[in-house]
């Protein structure tokens, strides 16, 4: 469960980026953040990664208040919250295998861990042929493909999306959406900050609608248009 409990936002030029957040989301549950440019939708991924600072509330994960963790264990939370960014951030002198792998590395895991969890994760988004292949290599979809693989090689019960899409053609979109999908069929929860109107209204899944830092509709099966954004 990650729970928003009457959470502020104020940048240092004096911007009211969200005002008095209150959202909760169950494990496994697959969220649609929408509204405009400037609404509050990276905002809230922000402050869920601890990248900023609530001004004021509580965001909770697993019943733990995030907006108090000590900085030296920031890189704990986000082994719990895995990011997909909307360029990428792919090594470029490392392979895809590499790339995907990197991340367990990191934790110490052994050589035979590293080698079953990368192949399953490059499974899960169909790209276990391209394993030997630098970035320059492959496609922006295939790209954006393994950086979901990464994101979901240690095992994270959340994976947040920022503008998954945002760089992608309508079918290459689609692939990137197909893997979000399977990834949240196995019980992962996503969360995706999106202004692909197609995708969300296709989709029909729980849409959470931002204006001006506010929640103004949560909508189970909801569409990107509504009368109040």
């Amino acid at each position: 469960m990650i729970k928003f409990e009457n959470v502020f936002k104020e940048y240092s030029n004096g911007v009211m980026a969200l005002s008095n957040i209150n959202l909760e989301i169950p494990k496994g549950d697959f969220v649609f953040l929408v509204g405009s440019s400037g609404a509050g939708k990276s905002s809230m991924i922000k402050l869920l990664i601890r990248e900023e600072k609530v001004t004021r509330g509580k965001i909770l994960v697993h019943d733990e208040d995030i907006t108090k963790i000590p900085n030296y264990m920031i890189p704990k939370l986000r082994r719990n919250i895995s990011v997909v960014f909307q360029d990428f951030r792919l090594l470029p002198r490392k392979t895809v295998y590499e790339n995907v792998a990197y991340a367990l590395e990191i934790l110490g895991e052994s050589k035979k861990t590293i080698n079953r969890e990368v192949t399953q994760a490059l499974e899960l988004v169909n790209l276990r042929d391209k394993m030997k292949c630098y970035p320059s290599e492959i496609s922006g979809g295939e790209s954006q493909r393994v950086s979901i693989a990464r994101a979901i090689v240690n095992n994270a019960p959340h994976i947040v999306c920022d503008e998954p899409t945002g760089n992608l053609d309508d079918h290459t979109a689609w692939e990137i959406m197909q893997a979000l999908k399977n990834i949240n069929d196995e019980g992962t929860t996503v969360i995706m900050a999106t202004h692909a109107a197609n995708i969300v209204d296709k989709f029909n899944k729980r849409v959470v609608a931002l204006k001006d830092g506010s929640i103004v509709s949560d909508v189970e099966g909801g569409c990107y248009y509504h009368e109040n954004y």
